[in-house]
């Protein structure tokens, strides 16, 4: 199973609705879980994305209302506005996010630590296999955008680093 095919298998996955989905091919495994809505709302934003360039007669997806307070003013942003000439480091596969080797070990990378250059930030688990995920820029991490052992998806933001 290639990438194309397996980014196709999610998003169809995504369309119907489905939370978990497991396939077995001979030595192929492969198993999704889908978590409540913040992988929800990522897959609708990869879906936003991503089915316009592929299917160019697809009608277009309806806006999301944005959120509104009691007073029926428009809500802030949930997270706050992004600073400027962050780097976002994003995940290159879909798995688990982990953020230390072992249970009970450290994690990897702590908010406000200074990261090197390929420093090892976190492992995000795929299909058994365990990939390191280093930082491609030198700089101070300000934010960890995932929680220890939730999915995340291709291209979903990991971390921000303010470069040196």
């Amino acid at each position: 199973m290639n990438q194309k095919e397996l980014k196709e298998l999610i998003e169809f996955l995504v369309e119907k609705d489905i939370a978990e989905f497991e396939l077995e091919r001979g030595d192929l495994k492969v198993r999704i879980k889908r978590a409540g809505e913040a992988a929800a709302a990522t897959a609708q934003e990869v879906q936003q994305v991503m089915v316009p360039a592929v299917l160019s007669t697809a009608a277009p997806l309806p806006a999301t209302p944005a959120p509104t307070t009691a007073a029926g003013q428009p809500a802030a942003a949930s997270p706050p506005a992004e600073e400027v000439g962050l780097h976002t480091v994003k995940s290159p596969i879909v798995g688990t996010f982990f953020e230390a080797p072992s249970p009970g070990s450290p994690p990897f990378v702590k908010v406000g630590d200074v990261v090197e250059l390929g420093a090892v930030l976190c492992i995000v688990e795929a299909m058994k296999l365990m990939n390191e995920i280093e930082s491609d820029m030198a700089g101070e991490l300000v934010n960890k955008l995932v929680s220890n052992g939730q999915p995340v998806e291709y291209g979903q933001a990991l971390f921000t680093i303010r470069p040196k």
